[in-house]
């Protein structure tokens, strides 16, 4: 059987931060209209992909998850279950605002299915998380892990951001060293993306914001991975490092190229080579699922050329290169070709190769963009 994974969008916040461009809406309007679709939309892709597939993980991300009822979640859970074949053991993640789930609230999250939680946190002072316009501080954020192993939660991932305005070495440090104090598993570290249409972008090119160099940037990454590696994390992708046995499933997934659903507005699913998503629009969402049980509005048949590009670029930003499973699918020709520069990173220590597996080193995670594009 192929594994496979599911990633459910949840689209509604109770605020849109100025950095997000993922799709989400600041209403609770039509939160239990949203539910019948989704359940509906489940229902018309399990008569078409259910048999042969075993879903190892599902992923429930926004918007913010965490603003749902427990009983609404689990009732997603359950139309999952019953329409296709998930693993027993699942790996099932919810991404978790602070300010949105107290103790109690958690608890039965946990008794609803979700055995991963993603705690967005972005930044422990308080200063940043006013810039970044959370609703949480930095007591909060603390508090929700604690919560969350009160609850009964043991894989737990934290997000961070660095390279925000104003941010020292010192206060990113002092995140780094905040994060490593708590009972979690899971650390992600993103640099701050400008995204076009946000309020963010907006704010840069009309010069109330700054950012500051690439060089710069660099040297906060490399704090970080420095700081996390000494303190038993694995670097496991460009931005996610776990301690040994808690990296997330459903990313490797992912990376490994393997079929995935999507489900909800703005959701993309690959199957069989061919990629296709969802309107983002709920209300266009919603009225497709009605009229035809499903919302895609796009779709595209990958081209072989297309399918190596994607799946070297996913391997080398994570878990490396299998060159046995590489030829299998797509011949040596590739390799053969390259062969010369991969022989060059190797030699600067930027990638190693144990028999037929090669990896991007520490020192290769920081110019991982750059090799991509020689390579490809």
């Amino acid at each position: 059987m192929n594994e496979s994974s599911i990633y459910v969008h949840i689209p509604f916040c109770d605020h849109k931060c100025i950095y997000c461009d993922f799709y989400s809406i600041i209403t609770s309007n039509n939160i239990d209209n949203f539910l019948q679709s989704l359940l509906k939309e489940i229902k018309f892709y399990s008569k078409s992909y259910a048999d042969g597939r075993v879903f190892t993980t599902i992923f429930f991300g926004g918007g913010t998850p965490s603003l749902m009822k427990p009983e609404y979640i689990e009732r997603i859970i359950f139309e999952l279950k019953n329409n296709f074949n998930i693993l027993s053991g699942a790996e099932i993640t919810m991404e978790t605002n602070p300010g949105t789930v107290d103790k109690e609230k958690l608890i039965q999250f946990f008794k609803s299915g979700i055995n991963r939680l993603s705690i967005g946190i972005q930044s422990f002072h308080n200063d940043d998380l006013s810039f970044l316009t959370r609703i949480h501080n930095k007591e909060t954020a603390i508090e929700t892990v604690y919560n969350a192993i009160k609850a009964g939660f043991e894989n737990i991932n934290i997000d961070l951001i660095f390279n925000l305005p104003n941010q020292t070495k010192e206060k990113w440090k002092q995140n780094l060293e905040t994060s490593l104090s708590l009972p979690v598993k899971h650390i992600s570290a993103y640099s701050l993306i400008l995204e076009r249409g946000t309020i963010l972008n907006k704010m840069v090119l009309d010069k109330k914001v700054s950012i500051r160099e690439e060089d710069y940037d660099a040297e906060l990454y490399e704090i970080a991975i420095d700081y996390l590696i000494a303190a038993g994390f694995r670097q496991y992708e460009v931005s996610n490092f776990a301690k040994p046995g808690f990296e997330c499933r459903h990313n490797k997934s992912y990376w490994r190229y393997n079929e995935y659903l999507g489900f909800g507005p703005s959701a993309h699913s690959f199957v069989d080579g061919r990629r296709w998503w969802n309107y983002s629009s709920l209300k266009h969402y919603m009225k497709e699922i009605e009229a035809n049980s499903q919302a895609s509005c796009g779709d595209e048949l990958l081209s072989e050329g297309q399918k190596l590009e994607e799946y070297i670029m996913l391997a080398l930003r994570s878990y490396g290169l299998d060159l046995k499973d590489f030829m299998k699918r797509f011949g040596k020709k590739w390799f053969q070709k390259n062969q010369k520069y991969i022989q060059t990173l190797i030699n600067a220590n930027f990638i190693e190769r144990n028999k037929d597996f090669i990896r991007l080193t520490r020192h290769g995670y920081p110019v991982c963009d750059e090799i991509l594009r020689n390579l490809l």
